[in-house]
């Protein structure tokens, strides 16, 4: 389970400050997928590099199975598997190369990582791949290699942002698919995504934000309920357009 209190975040640029993050919270249980909605800028992205401590909050807290974020960093990365922004992967290795390698960084044992590398090849699709050099692989190779790395030692907690951005459909088919398998599995999974239809078709809670706060959070039916929309698309449109904001 994630819990995160209040976060803000601002950043300095030549004309000012920028108030990236102000007072996002909201909680991510285990068995459920919880997704971030908002329009690009919203504030999505630098809440989960506080979240998986690549950044630090100006104020707040963030708690991962009951450890403190700030006070234990880096166990709370042990309990994360994580899909950043970037998707790079070390171009020179193969996809097999790329997953033994992050899973050597978490001290693994070899054959645990192979056992592990073995069951993300047949989840994500990824025979075809993982004997190949990750140069020249398509977005979705790309993000499936990424992911899989993320999840080699086998976290409870999973944060994806965007994980479909750039995809196929036939491969967005299989990653939507990919993320409920996690969610059956008794994980708790965060995205990120602008996508309504996405959202829609996959998360238990939603959290929308808009100019780094949360402007409303709930399930679907919660979320059309509290703005008196019958579609989740025009309830979404409503809440990001709420000055003062909605909560469920």
């Amino acid at each position: 389970m994630i819990r995160v209190d209040n976060l803000h975040k601002s950043f300095k640029t030549k004309t000012g400050t920028v108030k990236a993050v102000r007072g996002v919270s909201f909680e991510a249980h285990d068995g459920e997928i919880t997704g971030l909605l908002g329009p690009n800028g919203a504030g999505k992205t630098t809440s989960l590099r506080m979240l998986y401590t690549l950044m630090s909050p100006d104020q707040g807290r963030v708690e991962v199975d009951g450890v403190d974020a700030a006070k234990d960093p880096a166990a709370v990365r042990r309990q994360l598997g994580v899909l950043p922004d970037a998707r790079g992967v070390y171009k020179r290795l193969t996809a097999r190369e790329n997953i033994a390698y992050f899973g050597r960084l978490h001290g693994m044992d070899e054959a645990v990582i192979r056992a592990r590398s073995e069951v993300l090849e047949k989840a994500l699709g990824m025979e075809e791949i993982m004997d190949r050099q990750t140069e020249g692989f398509s977005q979705g190779q790309r993000t499936k290699t990424a992911i899989a790395r993320a999840l080699v030692h086998d976290p409870k907690n999973v944060i994806l942002d965007e994980p479909t951005n750039g995809l196929d459909v036939m491969t967005t088919r299989a990653m939507r698919e990919f993320l409920r398998t996690l969610r059956a599995e008794g994980r708790c999974v965060i995205f990120s995504s602008h996508i309504m239809q996405e959202v829609a078709a996959l998360c238990d809670r939603i959290v929308i934000v808009a100019k780094g706060a949360v402007v409303a959070q709930g399930t679907a039916d919660e979320l059309r309920a509290l703005t008196g929309e019958e579609n989740l698309e025009d309830a979404f449109v409503k809440a990001i357009g709420s000055e003062e904001g909605l909560h469920a």
